[in-house]
Order: C-alpha cells, then sequence, then structure tokens
C-alpha cells in the first residue's frame, strides 16, 4: 500500500479530493488536510501543523494559486508574482525532502464571469512556477488545460469551482496521474531490491 497526500485549495477540498480516494481503491491510503489550504503562504505555514497526517506519504499531490492571483482590493494580485514564486519553491522543497515524489496541478482556469480572478492572470502565474518546479524535478499535473477546454461545462455557476462533471474530469486525472508516479515508484523499489539480491555473498558452511 502506498499512501498519498493530497493538498491545495477548495478545488481539492469541495472538488478531486472527494473522489480521489474512490478512485485510487483499497491499495492507496489517501490523507489530505479537513482544512482548505488557500494560498501558498497559507499552505507553507499548513505543512508544519499537517505534517504528523502527511509522514510516511511518499507521493504528494499539490495545487495552489487561485487565491494567489485573485485581486481582491484593486492593487493588484493577492501574492505578487515574486513572493508566488519564492512561497511555492520553499514548499517544493520542504515536499521533497520528506517524500518520494511530488505532483503539481496547475491552477484551474475560471469563468470568463469572475470578478476577481481572471485567467489571463492564471495562465501567467502557472507560466512562472511551471519551469522553476520542474527544473526541481516535480511532476506537472496540467489541471488547467483539462479543465479550459470546456468552461462552460467545467465550472460551477459560481464562476470558479469545478462543476459535477468538472470534479469527475480532474479527480480522473488526478487518480491517473498518482497510479502512474506510484508505478514509477514500485518499479524502482523492485530494481533496488532485486540489486541487493545481487548483492548478498551466499557463504559455505566450514
Amino acid at each position: 500500500m502506498i499512501k498519498v497526500t493530497l493538498l491545495g485549495d477548495s478545488i481539492r477540498l469541495l472538488g478531486y479530493g472527494n473522489v480521489v480516494p474512490q478512485l485510487l481503491g483499497d491499495e492507496y491510503e489517501v490523507y489530505q488536510p479537513s482544512e482548505n489550504c488557500r494560498f501558498s503562504k497559507y499552505t507553507l505555514r499548513g505543512l508544519f501543523d499537517w505534517k504528523k497526517g502527511m509522514t510516511g506519504s511518499r507521493i504528494v499531490h499539490w495545487n495552489n494559486g487561485l487565491w494567489d492571483v485573485c485581486e481582491l482590493f484593486g492593487d493588484g494580485n493577492f501574492t505578487s508574482e515574486d513572493e508566488y514564486i519564492q512561497n511555492m519553491l520553499r514548499i517544493t522543497d520542504i515536499l521533497l525532502a520528506n517524500h518520494d515524489k511530488v505532483i503539481f496541478a496547475t491552477t484551474t482556469p475560471v469563468a470568463d464571469a469572475n470578478t476577481i480572478c481572471k485567467n489571463s492572470f492564471i495562465t501567467r502565474y502557472n507560466d512562472i512556477i511551471v519551469p522553476r518546479l520542474q527544473e526541481k524535478g516535480v511532476i506537472i499535473n496540467d489541471l488547467y488545460s483539462l479543465v479550459a477546454q470546456d468552461t462552460d461545462k467545467y465550472i460551477s455557476e459560481d464562476t470558479i469551482h469545478l462543476s459535477e462533471q468538472g470534479v469527475q474530469l480532474c479527480a480522473e486525472q488526478v487518480s491517473l496521474c498518482i497510479k502512474s508516479v506510484a508505478q514509477q515508484i514500485n518499479d524502482a523499489d523492485l530494481k533496488t531490491a532485486s540489486e541487493s539480491e545481487k548483492n548478498i555473498i551466499v557463504r559455505t558452511p566450514v
């Protein structure tokens, strides 16, 4: 059994996080915070509180971005680009130091009618962070492109959260991504075990 942690905002908490454990099945143990992981700095702080629950997780699937890009006061994005990069890289370093594989899900789009989040900002923040995470070995799960195929279908009437169809769509992709990474881990474990066996010296009793 492989333990997995799901981290993320309400796209995870109210969305795919409710379906992924069922899709993964009994071969996986899934931990996820019972709270909304909100914006990147909130998640960074939360890693301290969630550490016990995350212990033993070999895979972490994580999303942050919608809270960071929103314009609440008319004075720019809630989290600046530089701060977003800094927070996300700190989160990445912590996760990679404690878990085998880290998967980052790109921030999902919103409906055009949303007044505080714009897809131009979402794509910008995805574009600036994805290469930096890839440099560190983070696996990218592109939920943005998946949902952007049909936001009318996959985004709910509140213009930001996933619809039922969007939840199912993202949950299936998240599950497939996790299973693929888990297979890589299993293959690596088998290879290591096989190499260890080759190094065992059998001595004939004198």
